[in-house]
């Protein structure tokens, strides 16, 4: 292991780069990849770039989730029709607007 693979490595690491758990292909040495390049530390080799899948929520948990914030805020909607004390009021709005905001992410918007 050379010291310049060792001050690159270590300088991926610090900006964000992961071990790998799988060794290099060529000399079964630690690599450090960082957006979707790997490198070894042993032997300096840098294989092909390798896609890394995003996961996804299923989208029965979404539609899920989606329908129980939209009841919650039905609820809140009518705690807010009802309460007088303005205080209370406002930690009622600012909870609806949590919700509408997680519900824009969640629909893309």
């Amino acid at each position: 292991m050379t010291e310049d693979l060792t001050k690159k490595a270590a300088e991926m690491l610090l900006n964000g780069a992961t071990m790998l758990s799988e060794p290099c292909p060529y000399c079964a040495g630690v690599r450090v990849m960082k957006e979707g390049f790997a490198l070894c530390i042993n032997c300096g080799r840098k294989p092909e770039k390798k896609d890394i899948p995003k996961e996804k929520a299923p989208e029965s948990f979404k539609s899920s989730l989606v329908l129980t914030l939209e009841n919650k805020l039905q609820v809140l909607s009518k705690e807010l029709e009802n309460e007088k004390d303005h205080e209370k009021q406002q930690e009622i709005l600012k909870s609806i607007n949590s919700i509408l905001e997680t519900l824009d992410k969640m629909k893309g918007k």
